[in-house]
């Protein structure tokens, strides 16, 4: 059975243990594709750059930091070995107060749909990572809420306080997008568990790098197509 999580393909082959586990437990891929829809949103409607590298700090530090945190808080097993509590406790709520004071200030400015969406993100934040209420929230739908379409609304919402036809559109593909990535990464990380062949995950592993790598170059493409 995998021990650790430190020969996943998104973890870096050099470097320290100690930096190893630091980029690992970031999940750099995943949490690009969240920023991206967080990018998108604001692009779906008429946008500063203040702003949008403002959402995309705040995804950062929230899904990125926080909630990877607190998903190996709530595993039953250690994913990233042993990494105390009181760190991972640490850096998660260090990250969480980071991520809602950049909401809350542009809440309080001007963007006041920002507090729903934060609410219901903080909700999933800690009931889907922490699998609060046995677990309950810990499933497909939430991730997809959560990960793929909630971003994209905060996007646009920090931007103009509005939802646009263009923003549905965006958060329908970040749905669909996280739908994929999530259901993928279950099996792949069910077949890694049971130390099963390369061969046989690794279907499901260049899924998860083609989903993550259109999401992330398309954005950064409409980003530049958009802004220049």
């Amino acid at each position: 059975m995998q021990r650790d999580r430190l020969t996943e393909w998104f973890v870096p082959k050099f470097g320290s243990r100690n930096f190893r586990l630091l980029i690992g437990i970031l999940f750099l891929p995943y949490t690009g594709m969240v920023v991206s829809f967080s990018i998108l949103g604001s692009l779906s409607v008429e946008f500063s750059l203040v702003r949008l590298i403002s959402i995309c700090v705040l995804y950062f530090f929230a899904i990125g930091i926080s909630a990877h945190c607190l998903d190996a808080l709530g595993s039953k097993k250690k994913p990233w070995g042993d990494i105390s509590k009181s760190k991972l406790w640490f850096a998660s709520i260090i990250s969480l107060i980071i991520a809602f004071s950049i909401g809350l200030y542009y809440a309080f400015l001007d963007s006041w749909l920002l507090f729903p969406i934060g609410i219901a993100e903080g909700f999933f934040l800690f009931a889907y990572n922490l699998e609060l209420f046995h677990g309950k929230f810990h499933n497909n739908i939430s991730f997809v809420i959560s990960w793929g379409i909630l971003p994209v609304f905060a996007g646009a919402v920090i931007q103009s306080n509005t939802i646009s036809s263009e923003t549905i559109v965006f958060s329908i593909i970040a749905g669909i997008a996280s739908y994929i990535l999530i259901t993928t990464s279950r099996k792949y990380k069910e077949l890694r568990q049971q130390n099963a062949n390369y061969q046989k995950y690794r279907k499901k592993e260049i899924i998860l790098k083609f989903t993550s790598s259109i999401i992330i170059f398309g954005t950064i493409f409409f980003f530049v197509f958009r802004y220049l």
